[in-house]
Order: C-alpha cells, then structure tokens, then sequence
C-alpha cells in the first residue's frame, strides 16, 4: 500500500494560486495513493492508468473548489470515488474500436445477406459538427454538465441538442433516407 502523500498545506496553497511546479508536484505526490486506491478495488486491470489519470485531472480542475488546504487527500479521494463509480457504470468499456481503413465500413447491404448495414459515420454526417461533437462527448462518458463547461454553454442546451440529434437519426433511420446523406 502506498505511503500517505507528504503534502503540505503550503503546497496546496501555492497550487490553488495557479503555480505551476507545486500543481505538478502535488499531483506526483497524489499519483501513487490513487493508484493504490483503485488497486485495491479492481485489481490489476487495464483501466488502472485511465482512472488515476482521470483522478488527478478532476483534482487538478477542481482544486479552486476546495475550501480547505488541509483537506486535499480527502477531495482527492472522493474524485478517486466518482472515477470509481463511472468505471462500475460502463464508462470505462468499450471506448475504442479498432479501425482498419483498408477495409472501410460498408454501406447499405452486406453482400450476399439482407441484412442493411449503417455507416453511422455517414449517419451522423447529417447533424451539425456542434451536435456530433456533444455527442462524441457523451460517448465517451461525460456528463452533461462537463460538456456544458467544454463547450462553453448550458446543460439546458447539451441536453437539447443531445434529444434534437437523437430525434433527427431516428427519423432518418425509421424512414430509410439515412442512405441519401
């Protein structure tokens, strides 16, 4: 198990002012107990690296909301916690397929079969990049608000767009004009 972190309320102090060697060297000395942390619940998977990365990001964004200095292992646990928890929602599986671009996807139908295949990058073509971007995001597990805080506008908004995308692929699919796109 990994040492407690020999971190000073002075270095936090000086990392919540925005200098940048003490945010590196704070989240150095981070690294190993979250890595410890997730160790211990999950094992050796090959998630491990992608959650204490994402950890310590949250800790790095989130250091402006801590209120007090003396309390970073515990803010930085409970980032640990929610990373934690989007591994056990799925987040954290099947983010990355492998593209062979010798052989790109196929179009209409599969040769020999009556199965209709959809190109869903070709499908997607007829939103707006704005709303194939929010999109990309939830796909890979952001939450609403953080697209929001990316983006630069509302959850109000991300979430309409996500409902006016959703609506208008369906629409296309249900009536088969996806194709013509």
């Amino acid at each position: 198990m990994a040492r407690a972190p020999d971190i000073s309320t002075q270095l936090v102090a000086r990392a919540r002012q925005g200098e940048a060697e003490a945010q590196n060297l704070l989240l150095r000395r981070l690294e190993p107990v979250l890595r410890a942390f997730f160790l211990k619940r999950l094992g050796d998977v090959p998630e491990i690296d992608d959650l204490v990365q994402n950890t310590l990001l949250r800790v790095h964004t989130g250091l402006t909301d801590l209120k007090d200095n003396a309390r970073l292992k515990a803010f930085a646990m409970k980032a640990a916690l929610f990373e934690l928890q989007d591994f056990y929602r799925g987040r954290y599986h099947g983010r990355e397929q492998l593209y062979d671009p010798e052989q790109p996807p196929s179009v209409g139908h599969e040769a020999g079969g009556d199965d209709p295949r959809l190109d869903l990058e070709q499908a997607l073509q007829v939103l707006t990049p704005h709303a194939r971007r929010i999109l990309e995001l939830r796909a890979y597990g952001y939450r609403y608000q953080e697209i929001a805080r990316l983006l630069g506008t509302t959850e109000a908004a991300v979430k309409m767009q996500v409902k006016r995308a959703f609506e208008k692929m369906r629409r296309l699919l249900l009536t088969g004009g996806w194709w013509m796109f």
